[in-house]
């Protein structure tokens, strides 16, 4: 396989054009909330829907992020969608493509103002160090599945640097196991605007990785003006007598064939 071309990240917009993202970004986050707290709680699914999807493109488009999808998003649940983890912009853009309900890291509820919106959107939190916790989201899962839902995980259970796909966690596989739901796998990427969807050059800048912090990560993305995320989605498959450990693995090479990385190790 080809060898991944230099990580690009190229020269920044002004500090000036920045600061005016993020005064769209801050307003749009607030529109956000208030519908959350407004219309959610008596909205059907698919209204909520709607707008959870069109408030993610605009949030991409304020932060000057262009969305490739390429493949078919599901269409209707249940099914469980796996993807890799490189950024928080990772919700906003599957989102923008297919609005999902997540599972996601407990200390994500904590994040300023996007970590209420996330709740709101009907995000469901684990607290990944603690094994009870585990079992408790695996059995909600499961009954979101039973009930027709579309879920997405992201099975590395912590965000990588976008290089390559890290071992996944296999227990949140076991709703699907347990319901007999197909898992879709979905490789994402971020790379320069102008890369083929073939290319392998990278673009960092929506890196949120090790001690970096998310206004730190946030504010890199409003200062970049070439970033586009890709989408790829495959085709969705069942266990068909895989355990769960083993379909964990056939799935996170599948990810990676995606994603554009390099497969993981045998």
């Amino acid at each position: 396989m080809p060898t991944l071309e230099a990580t690009v990240l190229a020269r920044p917009v002004s500090r000036a054009r920045a600061a005016w993202r993020a005064v769209r970004l801050i307003a749009h986050v607030a529109a956000g909330l208030w519908t959350v707290w407004r219309h959610f709680p008596h909205g059907d699914e698919a209204i909520r829907a709607d707008r959870i999807q069109a408030w993610a493109a605009r949030a991409l488009a304020v932060l000057g992020v262009a969305l490739r999808v390429e493949g078919q998003p599901p269409t209707h649940g249940p099914v469980l969608v796996v993807a890799n983890h490189v950024s928080w912009l990772d919700i906003l853009a599957i989102d923008a493509a297919r609005p999902c309900r997540f599972v996601a890291k407990a200390d994500v509820r904590h994040w300023p103002l996007l970590g209420r919106l996330v709740a709101g959107a009907g995000t469901l939190f684990i607290e990944r160090d603690r094994k009870r916790d585990a079992l408790r989201v695996v059995h909600h899962l499961a009954e979101r599945l039973q009930a027709g839902d579309v879920l997405a995980v992201f099975p590395e259970g912590t965000t990588s640097d976008g290089r390559s796909v890290l071992p996944f966690h296999a227990n949140l596989l076991q709703a699907a196991l347990a319901t007999g739901t197909p898992v879709q796998p979905l490789g994402l990427a971020y790379r320069p605007r102008a890369a083929a969807p073939e290319a392998l050059a990278r673009h960092d800048a929506p890196v949120y990785v090790g001690d970096d912090t998310l206004l730190a990560s946030v504010w890199r993305v409003l200062r970049a003006h070439d970033v586009a995320v890709h989408l790829r989605w495959g085709e969705p498959q069942t266990a068909d007598g895989r355990d769960r450990r083993a379909w964990a693995a056939d799935l996170r090479a599948e990810v990676a064939r995606l994603a554009g990385l390099p497969p993981p190790p045998a």
